[in-house]
């Protein structure tokens, strides 16, 4: 069984293109894996600069909430408003959040769609 079909690859000159599709296609393979490992480094690498840049961001915004409640609490002469000043700071905009997040969400929603449909374009 294998001498003919053997035969009949080398009669119809088969052999050379089977081989060379078959380099063809471990080729193709090997760039896609290059491909991958490239963009998984890519992801990676952003990653860890978003979580830096937020990490840092969070400490010193934590830090200057406390310098600035400090800095009301000596200007009022009152040991507690600043920290209620900077409360309310945040929880003004905490609140608006929750009640438009619906709506946001929307907005979020219908930008990132139109990015990724520039991006594939």
């Amino acid at each position: 069984m294998e001498g003919i079909k053997d035969t009949i690859f080398k009669f119809l000159r088969l052999e050379k293109l089977v081989d060379n599709l078959s380099g063809y296609l471990e080729t193709r393979l090997e760039l896609f894996k290059i491909e991958v490992r490239e963009d998984v480094a890519r992801v990676m690498a952003q990653a860890l600069t978003v979580t830096a840049i937020i990490l840092l961001s969070i400490l010193f915004l934590l830090f200057f909430s406390v310098g600035l409640a400090h800095f009301l609490n000596e200007f009022l002469n009152k040991p507690y408003a600043g920290y209620w000043i900077v409360a309310g700071i945040y929880g003004v905009p905490c609140i608006v959040l929750l009640i438009f997040r619906k709506e946001i969400s929307l907005k979020f929603e219908h930008y990132m769609t139109k990015l990724m449909k520039r991006k594939e374009k």
